[in-house]
């Protein structure tokens, strides 16, 4: 399968839509309270997008019924928003894609509610800067595998679980593009990195295990031995200068 390379024009097609993606977490991470339901967050997002000329991509994807994916502690990804107050102390990934005029831009983050413990704040501080490992290798030149080594390496040698059946992807037009980007594997091997590629990068790590179940839903994934998880994800644009990061807030 090829990989469809992007023009300049095209990334800043993508770059529109990553600055509303962005805009929005940095409005959700103002917003995320105990008491406050990942249902609430939902409409909050969906609106938020509309208001600035965007469509939430997620919404309809294979039947899929809402505009972000909110998942909460031991659910790893695709957790269903729902009406249940958050808690001090959960941790809540959202994940959500922005559309505008055909461009997408994705990107997931981890937030603490209310008080944090030490063991949560080192789980999400060792989960970004996995992602971040991964995105400095994303250089022209280099493999998939380079940056599926550089987050596992950096997960793991702190003792943490980095989960393989969910990978990042190519993104643009469509949301899910050529190639997947796994989150571990040997360096030098896979997809070679061009310019003009445009993935995602969103390791998933887990304090326990990685091994995950599919809930009834179809869509819910949990960490079998119920240990929580955390994720960060960028919409990584690779250039001749080196990675750019599309969906930059923090």
């Amino acid at each position: 399968m090829a990989v469809e390379l992007k023009t300049r024009e095209h990334i800043r097609g993508i770059r529109k839509a990553g600055r509303v993606v962005a805009a929005c977490h940095k409005a959700l991470s103002m917003r995320l309270a105990p008491g406050v339901t990942t249902r609430e967050i939902d409409r909050f997002v969906e609106r938020f997008m509309l208001d600035r000329g965007a469509t939430p991509a997620q919404k309809g994807y294979k039947g899929y019924p809402y505009a972000t994916c909110a998942s909460v502690n031991d659910v790893v990804c695709h957790g269903f928003p729902d009406s249940e107050p958050l808690e001090s102390g959960d941790i809540v990934t959202i994940d959500m894609v922005a559309d505008i005029n055909g461009w997408k831009a994705d990107s997931a983050w981890t937030y603490i509610v209310g008080k944090s413990t030490a063991a949560t704040e080192r789980l999400l501080h060792v989960a970004k800067q996995a992602m971040l490992e991964g995105i400095k290798m994303a250089q022209p030149g280099n493999y998939i595998g380079d940056i599926g080594y550089a987050v596992q390496r950096r997960a793991e040698r702190e003792g943490y679980g980095v989960v393989r059946m969910f990978v990042g992807h190519g993104i643009g037009r469509k949301m899910h593009e050529f190639p997947q980007v796994e989150h571990v594997g040997p360096p030098g091997q896979g997809v070679r990195l061009e310019e003009g590629m445009v993935i995602t990068i969103e390791p998933i790590v887990t304090t326990g295990r990685p091994d995950v179940y599919v809930g009834n839903d179809g869509w819910t994934a949990r960490t079998v031995d119920g240990s929580w998880a955390a994720q960060f994800e960028h919409t990584v644009a690779i250039t001749k200068v080196g990675p750019i990061v599309l969906t930059r807030w923090d």
